[in-house]
């Protein structure tokens, strides 16, 4: 088994540049393909999985936790809520239009309009254009995350994107879960052109011939992305040779593929956090902090880690892993089901009570498994859960109308900062600005807001860090939330796919730079 470190993979790389660059074909399989080919429809790992194969960021993280500018070739702080990005020249999108200036703005103003993207661009005042090639990101007050929040702007051919589909809808409609020509229909600046597509069963992608990165040491021209749904299923495909690299692989899977000889399987510690969320709004019992105690005093989560995930995941009591500015080192995971019974009686819902419980059966490692745990725990304190497990694709929609009691929703941090988990997962929702987007629970505390707020404009890294402490302390005190694990990373390819050097904790796979001896 290959554990690579940040400092590993890029050596790596640097090794690749000598590697064979004959064409190649990758033959991948996922546990799902993309919900969509819209890279403002849905903020989610896959989407930002597939947004670098078919787009390209103006800056990416490298295996350093820092940053490389793509199609931003430079960049520099005009005043403190100003910095400038200088475009490279040449760059061509898939239709041949050329990237501009414009090209950010347009996209940018999409952002902000994206349901799931806006709440990370509330910072911001907008694009101003200098010149074809110059722009200036321009934020409301300070702000320490301007780089980071650039990691998520793909910029889309405004041109292909303007006018109407053949049904007489605007090209640049941004519908969730819909069938809208930006979901079907892509032209970007990334490696690869999305060749053909059939939901749920294959996806291919050719080579951008006029691709801008001539340095770029991938080879491969042509992708094949089947999605199989089921591991161990995935697992054969690798080894039989049917597929040449495969995501997620079950700590289950781990050992088989090490007695492999023809196949590598390359691990590294996440820092996704897998919850369950408990909807205040559905159900009045959740509107009790000792309810919401008791669950989490209910749920063994060091015990998922060690039965489930084979102890391949790390359990947690907050949201962001060590290393994050709001990590606290104090908040441990408590289980503990005397303490949990107690406050149901105390709550007055001794004898319990039913919810409803969604999860998806294909998005997380043991997803399913683990909710089924979930809800065989919390039958100890008399919670009787109606479990319904389903993929992804369908899932989805479903959080969206939040159609349960509880629901499980992971969470990576691609902004690789604790506030954008509070952002996105506790905030009080807000449809107009994005805050809450996928707070399923509805926990709402306006001062948990407010230090989220305040951090989005400090520049102290040591006082920054205490009010996103802070916010941990308030969470877990109130039990926002039901902490699980942090989500460890495993892939397996066949060993002429060269796959260390272009992995990521962020598991946004650089497949562009992907060597195939």
């Amino acid at each position: 088994m290959k554990k690579i470190s940040n400092l590993m993979a890029g050596a790596a790389l640097t090794l690749g540049l000598s590697l064979s660059a004959h064409a190649a074909t990758l033959k991948m399989a996922y546990d799902a393909d993309p919900v969509s080919l819209d890279p403002h429809e849905q903020l989610s790992g896959g989407t930002l999985q597939q947004s670098h194969l078919n787009f390209d960021p103006l800056v990416r993280w490298n295996n350093d936790l820092g940053f490389d500018g793509r199609l931003a070739e430079s960049w520099e702080r005009i005043d403190d809520k100003t910095v400038r990005f200088k475009l490279r020249s040449g760059v061509k999108f898939h239709s041949g239009n050329s990237l501009s200036a414009e090209d950010v703005r347009w996209t940018f103003e999409r952002l902000q309009s994206s349901p799931d993207f806006k709440g990370i661009f509330a910072p911001f005042e907008g694009v101003k254009v200098v010149d074809d090639l110059t722009f200036d990101l321009i934020t409301k007050e300070p702000f320490p995350l301007v780089l980071h929040s650039a990691t998520y702007i793909f910029p889309m051919d405004s041109k292909f994107y303007t006018g109407e589909d053949a049904n007489g809808n605007p090209k640049d409609q941004l519908v969730k879960h819909g069938n809208s020509f930006a979901s079907t229909n892509v032209s970007g600046t990334g490696p690869y052109i999305v060749s053909s597509r059939e939901q749920g069963v294959k996806v291919e992608m050719t080579r951008f011939a006029d691709y801008w990165d001539s340095n770029s040491p991938g080879n491969v021209d042509k992708i094949v992305l089947t999605p199989i749904k089921e591991a161990p299923t995935r697992v054969a495909a690798l080894l039989s040779g049917d597929v040449d690299f495969i995501a997620p692989v079950p700590p289950t899977d781990h050992k088989r593929i090490n007695g492999n000889g023809k196949v590598d399987l390359v691990t590294m510690p996440g820092t996704r956090i897998i919850t369950f969320q408990m909807n205040q709004e559905r159900r009045d019992e959740f509107k009790d902090v000792r309810v919401r105690q008791a669950i989490v005093h209910a749920i063994n989560n060091e015990g998922i880690v060690k039965k489930i995930m084979k102890g391949f995941a790390t359990a947690g009591a907050q949201q962001g892993p060590v290393g994050y500015a709001g990590y606290k080192d104090s908040l441990k995971p408590r289980y503990d089901l005397k303490k949990a019974k107690q406050l149901m009686k105390e709550a007055g819902y001794e004898k319990g009570f039913s919810i409803t419980m969604m999860a998806p059966n294909n998005r997380y490692v043991n997803d399913a498994k683990i909710a089924q745990a979930v809800a065989s725990m919390l039958s100890k304190i008399n919670i009787k859960v109606d479990l319904k497990t389903m993929p992804k694709a369908q899932y989805w929609p479903e959080f969206d109308k939040r159609a349960a009691d509880m629901m499980m929703i992971g969470w990576h941090a691609d902004t690789e900062d604790s506030a954008n988990f509070t952002e996105f997962l506790a905030a009080c929702p807000n449809a107009d600005t994005g805050a809450g987007q996928y707070n399923s629970g509805n926990y709402c505390n306006p001062k948990v807001d407010e230090l989220v707020k305040m951090s989005g404009s400090e520049t102290d890294p040591a006082k920054r860090a205490a009010m996103l402490q802070e916010v941990e302390q308030i969470l877990y005190d109130e039990a926002a939330f039901v902490p699980l694990h942090w989500q460890n990373l495993a892939w397996a390819a066949n060993k002429k796919v060269k796959a260390a050097p272009v992995l990521n904790v962020m598991n946004f796979p650089y497949l562009g730079d992907l060597v195939v001896e």
